[in-house]
């Protein structure tokens, strides 16, 4: 089933998040798809920037890469939820939105190809390209997940969307600040903008 429900995500297939929504046993499984998808996203640009060069700093870039991506999650979740229920009005709870929207994470899996950067230039660019296009179709893919979980018309979900989106940069851009000015490669928080 689970497969089934990832297939269709992929395929932008609106009414399994609406299955998803209303499936309250979903929920754990939609933070473990946060948190692997976090893992194998934060790896890809990690190890695609250099990471092999370092291994313990690529790893711990590695897990804080992974951390950054899941409390950004949490964090633009909750503003979505937020800024839906309190300026929108809209009949939805922060779980509801974790199942609709960690599903629509799996998009983020596909930066674990940023790897191949790490073997050769050529492949970097390639892969480049592939990423940019995941990001943009997993930012497609919380528009639709939002939409059935929110059920506000398409200008209302794609602001609230866009707010929660801000909130994930901007957790992830003072993450990197922080780490920069503590003399720490942040690599791994790359993966938090796929």
């Amino acid at each position: 089933m689970l497969v089934d429900r990832i297939t269709k995500a992929f395929m932008f297939n609106k009414e399994v998040y609406s299955e998803v929504e209303h499936d309250t046993s979903f929920t754990t499984t939609a933070w473990i798809i946060v948190a692997a998808t976090a893992f194998l996203g934060s790896l890809g640009s990690t190890f695609g920037a250099g990471g092999f060069d370092q291994p313990a700093t690529g790893i711990v870039g590695v897990l804080v890469g992974t951390v950054v991506g899941i409390i950004g999650f949490a964090v633009g979740t909750a503003v979505i939820t937020w800024v839906g229920q309190t300026v929108f009005k809209a009949e939805v709870t922060f779980d509801e939105l974790v199942r609709t929207l960690g599903l629509a994470y799996i998009w983020r899996v596909l930066g674990v190809i940023s790897i191949v950067g790490a073997f050769s230039p050529a492949l970097a660019c390639v892969a480049a390209p592939i990423s940019l296009a995941a990001a943009i179709a997993g930012l497609f893919s919380w528009f639709i997940a939002a939409k059935e979980a929110l059920d506000l018309d398409w200008t209302q979900t794609i602001v609230t969307v866009l707010l929660g989106w801000a909130a994930i940069m901007a957790i992830t851009f003072f993450t990197a600040l922080i780490l920069g000015m503590l003399g720490l490669g942040a690599a791994g928080l790359a993966g938090a903008f796929r």
